[in-house]
């Protein structure tokens, strides 16, 4: 079908920052298998090594960079290395973050700057880092991966949410400035996704009953399930694809529809 050409990334080259593991590496994956041409960075040579191995197992030639989104000089050389071996950028996905679940009361000043540090402020330097290669190529796609958290507080999440309402907002603010040169730029709010970080809270007790957190999860969500990497493939295909070339400064939440459920009635 025609209509399938306009999900194709044939001869992109799209950049996905902390796509070492987990949702960052799923991510990767999906936008290589519609063509893309994957840049990633890792923080340390032993992640790159094991994602590097990773990768291969997976058919997908993926170029690995050492580099730290919050230092900008790091991040500059990152993108003329990426343009000088695979071409401008046209796709970034802006993944790589921290969660530090600290009481507020407890956390200190130097704690809540490093999460926003990491999951705002990287932001705003990668994407200042690639737009003027899109302004100048004429489009690009940002895709910010932001949180239920955008929108929503809980117990000891404080910089975190901070980072990422701050991130849904700086989202919109991209897409407001950068428009009208066809740069489009999206978030995806993930809901909870099975990770390992996430399996202590996934793993039956002792006595075979399911974690609490996990019944509060289960009960939340109408999908009645935990979501799993793979299904923010697709959402994030479409938001790089130019089957969402009108789609600008929106956040596509991909929670199992949790954010649009208030609960069930107490018996």
């Amino acid at each position: 079908m025609k209509q399938l050409n306009y999900f194709s990334l044939e001869g992109k080259v799209a950049l996905v920052t902390g796509a070492a593991y987990g949702i960052g590496f799923s991510i990767a994956e999906a936008l290589a298998g519609a063509g893309a041409k994957i840049a990633f960075n890792c923080r340390g040579q032993q992640h790159m090594e094991k994602a590097l191995s990773d990768y291969k197992e997976k058919g997908i030639d993926a170029k690995g960079y050492i580099c730290d989104v919050t230092d900008e000089d790091q991040i500059a050389k990152m993108v003329c290395d990426i343009e000088k071996e695979l071409g401008t950028i046209d796709i970034l996905v802006n993944n790589a973050g921290i969660i530090k679940r600290i009481p507020m009361l407890e956390m200190s000043a130097a704690e809540f700057r490093q999460v926003i540090d990491i999951d705002l402020n990287a932001v705003f330097l990668m994407s200042k880092a690639v737009i003027p290669g899109m302004i100048q190529k004429g489009h690009g796609k940002i895709i910010n991966i932001c949180s239920m958290m955008s929108e929503m507080g809980r117990e000891t999440v404080s910089a975190y949410a901070a980072a990422k309402g701050g991130l849904k907002m700086l989202t919109k603010n991209i897409a407001s400035e950068y428009g009208a040169y066809n740069i489009q730029c999206n978030g995806i709010g993930p809901g909870y996704i099975a990770t390992p970080q996430t399996l202590p809270l996934r793993q039956k007790q002792a006595d075979g009953s399911r974690h609490p957190f996990d019944r509060f999860i289960l009960g939340k969500t109408p999908a009645g399930r935990w979501g799993t990497a793979e299904d923010l493939m697709g959402p994030a295909v479409f938001l790089a694809s130019d089957a969402s070339n009108f789609v600008n400064g929106h956040i596509l939440y991909v929670d199992g529809g949790i954010m649009a459920y208030i609960g069930k009635q107490p018996q």
